[in-house]
């Protein structure tokens, strides 16, 4: 039997990749590095953390304390290790971790590198003795979304998109999912989308479960945001859907932040993209007003967990936010 966790049991670790001269940040590399850090720290204070970097022992300096982090000197493209790093199931109540293959969401940007980091980590024992399967599909981590008990929730946009797998339909998707992850039903998403996204629609951007009967998900009521009807039908599909109780979700919406611009492009800025770990949850954050009232709204939500606010700014220029940045590892 297979069963694919929920992000909020209990994790043995969180991987990480560390900015690097050579990836998209360089432009302005301390900046990068400095919310990487604030993220590494945030975790590794009470959890293991797994860094990625280019130079260990330079990388250590910035680290005050590191009995908890193990420091991993491997080339990568770039820092998104959530659509590259291994997705952990249980096989017979064992660990067991998945390796899919990465595209660079649909060959948009070189992955070559990133693609091997799993298989360097399994190598390199960084995993234990925990089995590492290959599986010959193209699955990003930040696309699927799973409730612990069997439910996976994703998009259509992305997970059919002909740049992933145009050699598989969507029911040959829906068994290889069933198969490999052990879920027993798939909830799709036709709707919903934010600007400047790379991903096509990753469901870390837009909803997330936080229990089985509960889920969080990216909004819009301003009639004059392009995002408006996008969201408002993702919001009507998402009132369609049953938990396994065939009950409705409990649906708490995550108002977008103001609209973020580079190079007049807009930014898909989202509070969906946060991190459940062990004894904390990671929020982004953007200088927004609203960002407040999510802050207030995700300590109710985990009332038993320390919610810390990272100002994501830095890393949505380059697309991604803290979810992005993070793969944890269950237990």
């Amino acid at each position: 039997m297979t069963r694919f966790p929920a992000e909020w049991e209990e994790q043995d670790s969180v991987l990480m990749v560390f900015p690097h001269k050579n990836s998209d940040w360089a432009s302005d590399l301390k900046s990068a590095q400095s919310v990487f850090l604030r993220i590494a720290s945030s975790i590794c204070f009470k959890q293991k953390l797994i860094l990625v970097c280019d130079n260990k022992e330079e990388i250590k300096k910035m680290f005050c304390y590191h009995d908890k982090i193990s420091f991993v000197e491997y080339d990568t493209n770039d820092t998104w290790i959530r659509d590259f790093g291994p997705i952990s199931v249980y096989k017979e109540n064992k660990r067991v971790l998945l390796d899919f293959e990465f595209n660079g969401w649909g060959g948009k940007f070189e992955s070559s590198k990133d693609n091997l980091v799993t298989k360097y980590l399994h190598k390199n024992w960084h995993f234990g003795i925990d089995k590492l399967i290959h599986e010959d599909m193209v699955l990003e981590g930040g696309s699927i979304e799973s409730d612990g008990t069997g439910t996976l929730l994703t998009t259509k946009k992305c997970l059919l998109n002909p740049n992933r797998n145009p050699h598989l339909t969507q029911s040959q998707i829906e068994k290889k999912l069933k198969d490999t992850l052990g879920i027993e039903r798939i909830l799709w998403l036709e709707n919903g989308e934010l600007l400047g996204d790379d991903t096509d629609a990753h469901i870390d951007t837009l909803a997330r479960f936080i229990n089985p009967h509960t889920i969080v998900y990216s909004s819009c009521d301003n009639l004059d945001d392009p995002h408006y009807e996008s969201l408002q039908q993702m919001k009507k599909e998402l009132e369609q859907f049953r938990a396994y109780d065939n009950k409705p979700y409990v649906l708490i919406p995550l108002p977008i932040p103001k609209a973020i611009y580079k190079n007049k492009q807009r930014l898909p800025a989202t509070y969906a993209n946060f991190l459940i770990a062990n004894h904390v949850v990671l929020l982004p954050t953007y200088n927004d007003p609203r960002d407040k009232m999510i802050v207030l709204l995700f300590k109710k939500l985990f009332p038993t967990k320390e919610i810390i606010p990272i100002n994501a700014l830095r890393l949505i220029e380059e697309g991604g936010s803290i979810h992005c940045s993070t793969m944890q590892v269950i237990k």
